[in-house]
């Protein structure tokens, strides 16, 4: 626990002035996240066959030029290039053709592609995001700390229920209602205290889908850790895994704020 706890204040000794910062600082060391998101998935070792260093070079490339494609002045529409995507997939399966063995295989290209698109969309999204208003990443943060701080404590105290038995055999389903009625209300008060008090029943519809979201998102991290059979994806932070272990469910919130933006 105490390592935890250490851990837990020396991130957000890094994160929280680089989030204020914004700018160029911020923008960087969300490429750098991607970057270390994509290799722990490079290594689940159960979910591909071997991959060779020139792929996963390209990967991590082709990756940073989604993450930073074309984000600024872009809060209603993704800045990411059909033509760029179209780049990344033909990189991507042609050496399949040329791989002799089982070590490259085209199921491991689409692997790869998945995972490419999907870090790609979510970080060029949180750039986005920053440039538009500080607030808006503080709002979805809180609904992702939230969701999770209150299913844990209020799952510890009432939950009796098994949310996912075969997935996470921790959650129950009283937590997760504990996390979605809290993160729901608070994060519902900091949007139109802070961000937009017009709208009022659809800022709180839009808490509550993202707040289910974040739960969604945590579980289907864990399922990825289940078929690899594995607790953490790294042991990159210190009693805490790695770094999808602590950004699993904000990625898809972010992923599906973006669906409000045009009618907030």
């Amino acid at each position: 626990m105490k390592k935890r706890i250490i851990s837990a204040l020396f991130m957000l000794a890094i994160f929280v002035p680089i989030i204020i910062a914004g700018g160029k600082v911020f923008n960087i060391a969300v490429g750098l996240v991607a970057i270390l998101t994509l290799k722990e998935v490079i290594d689940l070792k159960n979910s591909h066959s071997k991959i060779p260093s020139g792929i996963v070079l390209f990967s991590m490339l082709s990756l940073l030029f989604l993450v930073f494609y074309e984000y600024y002045g872009h809060i209603s529409s993704l800045g990411i290039s059909h033509r760029l995507i179209i780049v990344i997939i033909i990189g991507l399966l042609f050496p399949t053709l040329f791989s002799e063995s089982k070590e490259y295989l085209t199921k491991d290209a689409f692997y790869l592609l998945g995972f490419i698109i999907f870090f790609g969309i979510c970080f060029n999204s949180l750039i986005v995001l920053r440039e538009e208003s500080l607030e808006i990443i503080i709002y979805l943060l809180l609904i992702t700390v939230l969701t999770d701080t209150f299913a844990l404590l209020v799952g510890t105290l009432l939950g009796k229920h098994k949310l996912a038995p075969k997935i996470s055999p921790a959650k129950t389903i009283e937590g997760a209602l504990g996390g979605l009625f809290f993160a729901t209300s608070f994060g519902s008060l900091y949007y139109l205290f802070r961000i937009n008090s017009e709208n009022i029943l659809l800022i709180i519809i839009m808490s509550f889908c993202l707040s289910i979201t974040a739960s969604f998102g945590d579980l289907i991290f864990s399922k990825i850790k289940r078929e690899n059979n594995i607790k953490d994806f790294s042991k990159l932070i210190p009693g805490h895994g790695g770094l999808l272990d602590r950004l699993d469910s904000f990625l898809f919130v972010i992923l599906i704020y973006f669906l409000f933006i045009k009618i907030i």
